[in-house]
């Protein structure tokens, strides 16, 4: 995904603190680790930050630009994230973040950013490279893992940034022990502040979120710190807005009322297969594109012979049931934006349509082959009596012309919804699955499989959507075979656009071995 500009802020808690120099120092940014953002949900990959020259780079206190305290030192790169150290300035507000640090009250550190390559995944956005602006001390943490480790506040102490760095000295006081790296020193604090150009920076998240921030903060505040005083200043004013009547309104301000989207798509279009989930398939073979099936049509005889006669001599005769290998194929083309940039996820979305649409397809084709190799029924009502009639006389018609026995009855979704709504001379339901004893069968709303007079019943909305001829069929699973491939997708990009085109297809070989097996319903 192509880099864009935006000041990234997070932070996370304060873990130690000790008396000994004017230093800041701890974890400023995690690696593979997630955290909430001011943009939403972030993951920095491992050496996704340039810091650049670590002399530029200030020390603010919550992100504020008017209040600098203090320059990086040095910084360490290491496995799980980045530590740095900064010498905090002799200033008023300097001395003061030293000791709410050393005191905990401010507790985090947090950083801004600007990014310039990320991808977007399911719920959070992964960053593999961005530009370090800012580290500031904040008070609310997000980041568990980036934390302060050190406080120095002694003015005494000689300057650390002269000093040779220690192997202690460089280590973070860190569960896991980070990977040795070059630790890179620059000259103290200066008094001029070096301008950092940015495209764009959030604004600080307020400390005050809940009754025990907003008293807190209220103690603060009597006893002089002017910071706290800000902030409960601002928090009271937020509630007053919502005391007074509003003058504005989502109706004038839209752009403050985002259309929020959920990861599920919503997709009308129907992909079961009843009907080649009734007859069963097989794995098509690896190549051709006819499938011959050796059939006998003239079977031989066996007849009562005389004593010392010789049988009559008889044989067999055989032809080939040949099946055409077809290609059912569909594509999409669409832009490198819309599969990087989406959400919720297009390709997912799509491919999912697509198999949909090529199942529907397939379970049309066995519907097409019943209806042209099948054979027609002698006509009956269409009604419960009608549908008694016809599976009294077609399934022992299946069994005569096949010799195996008919399971199967297919039926449209308005054969179907006669099912449901069949009822004897005393208004009960013939299909009853509620109590089914001494019934025709079973049929409910909220399945679509059930029982005809004994004979599995396959609902397929991709059968004749009204009670007429072939609305229904009578099959022995034997007397029709299909033969498919696994569906198979093809992709190819279109650099000169910027665009790709997927392809999904498959192959079936499907037709009627012996008409007699297959009964079509035939309306009077």
């Amino acid at each position: 995904m192509g880099g864009f500009q935006l000041i990234l802020t997070f932070s996370s808690q304060i873990e130690s603190a000790d008396g000994e120099r004017r230093v800041i120092a701890g974890k400023i940014v995690p690696f593979e680790t997630p955290g909430n953002t001011s943009v939403g949900r972030v993951v920095f990959a491992k050496g996704s930050i340039d810091v650049g020259d670590p002399g530029k780079i200030k020390m603010l206190m919550q992100h504020r630009n008017d209040k600098p305290i203090g320059r990086m030192q040095k910084f360490n790169e290491a496995e799980d994230g980045i530590y740095a150290s900064f010498k905090i300035s002799a200033s008023m507000q300097g001395s003061d973040a030293l000791m709410l640090a050393s005191e905990q009250l401010i507790d985090g550190l947090s950083v801004g950013v600007d990014v310039i390559k990320s991808s977007q995944k399911k719920d959070y956005i992964y960053v593999t490279k961005a530009q370090l602006k800012e580290v500031s001390l904040v008070e609310s943490p997000a980041f568990t893992e980036a934390q302060v480790t050190k406080v120095a506040a002694s003015e005494g102490e000689a300057d650390a940034t002269n000093q040779p760095t220690t192997e202690s000295e460089a280590q973070v006081d860190n569960t896991t022990e980070p990977t040795a790296v070059p630790v890179v020193e620059v000259a103290p604090v200066e008094a001029a502040r070096p301008t950092i150009s940015a495209s764009f920076y959030t604004e600080p998240r307020s400390p005050i979120r809940t009754q025990a921030h907003m008293l807190e903060h209220s103690i603060k505040a009597k006893l002089g710190n002017n910071e706290s005083a800000q902030w409960v200043m601002k928090a009271e004013a937020d509630v007053a807005k919502f005391l007074t009547a509003a003058d504005d309104s989502f109706t004038t301000n839209p752009a403050f009322s985002p259309t929020q989207f959920v990861p599920t798509v919503v997709d009308t279009l129907i992909g079961s297969r009843p009907a080649v989930d009734a007859i069963g398939s097989r794995a098509l073979p690896a190549a051709g594109m006819t499938i011959s099936v050796p059939k006998i049509t003239t079977s031989g005889t066996v007849a009562e012979t005389a004593e010392a006669a010789g049988p009559s001599e008889t044989g067999i005769v055989s032809s080939y049931v040949n099946l055409t290998v077809k290609k059912y194929a569909g594509l999409q083309r669409y832009s490198l934006e819309i599969l990087e940039r989406s959400s919720p996820e297009f390709f997912a979305a799509m491919l999912d349509n697509m198999t949909r649409a090529y199942n529907k397809a397939t379970d049309a084709a066995v519907i097409a082959a019943l209806t042209a190799g099948g054979t027609q029924a002698t006509g009956v009502a269409a009604d419960s009596a009608g549908i008694i009639s016809y599976v009294s006389t077609q399934a022992p018609a299946a069994y005569l012309a096949t010799g195996e026995l008919a399971t199967r009855y297919i039926a449209g979704t308005s054969q179907w919804s006669l099912l449901l709504g069949a009822t004897d001379t005393t208004g009960r339901p013939i299909y009853n699955a509620a109590n089914p004893m001494n019934n025709a069968g079973v049929s409910a709303p909220t399945s679509l499989r059930g029982n005809v007079l004994g004979l599995d019943l396959y609902v397929d909305p991709n059968a004749v959507s009204t009670t007429i001829d072939e609305s229904a069929f009578i099959v022995v699973p034997s007397s029709v075979s299909i033969y498919e491939s696994p569906i198979l997708r093809l992709s190819v990009n279109q650099p000169a656009t910027g665009e790709i085109e997927t392809a999904l297809y498959g192959y079936m070989a499907v037709g009627v071995l012996v008409a007699g097996g297959v009964r079509r319903f035939n309306l009077s």
